[in-house]
């Protein structure tokens, strides 16, 4: 069984992030660009955390992902993406047990999770992990003019 690593992104990993999410995320985002998510790196380089293999070939490949935002009170998960052919290996639990770590080590007390409702194998995941909904709670966006 492959081993599993976590590093965070840097500016060169965008393109390849962009990527993986388009074939291994659940859905898409306004920030699912170029720009967004290169600005997120520059602005918390710590933020986006990205599963690879520990050795090997497949070393530089991306496994999987979360992004652990962090605004000095709330911790906010998203993104939480694993291969699809490499599911099932523990790499969505290595990724959220280094986003859990980070948020601990900045203060974090609780962390949330934005999930589809309609993605049932994510809800699983974050539930295997001890997260659960809040039905009191309803997300409201509002996209902002450029």
């Amino acid at each position: 069984m492959t081993s599993y690593a976590v590093r965070t992104a840097t500016p060169a990993d965008v393109d390849a992030l962009l990527a993986f999410w388009a074939q291994a995320a659940e859905g898409t985002s306004i920030t699912d660009d170029r720009d967004g998510v290169a600005r997120l790196v520059a602005w918390d380089p710590e933020a986006v955390l990205i599963a690879h293999a520990a050795s090997g070939p497949d070393a530089a490949a991306i496994a999987g992902t979360v992004i652990a935002g962090f605004d000095g009170w709330r911790c906010h998960l998203y993104r939480l993406a694993v291969d699809p052919a490499r599911r099932r290996q523990g790499i969505g639990r290595l990724l959220l047990d280094a986003a859990e770590e980070r948020f601990t080590r900045l203060g974090g007390r609780r962390g949330d999770a934005m999930v589809l409702d309609h993605n049932e194998l994510g809800r699983s995941a974050w539930a295997a992990q001890g997260y659960a909904p809040e039905p009191q709670w309803t997300r409201w966006t509002k996209p902002l003019k450029a």
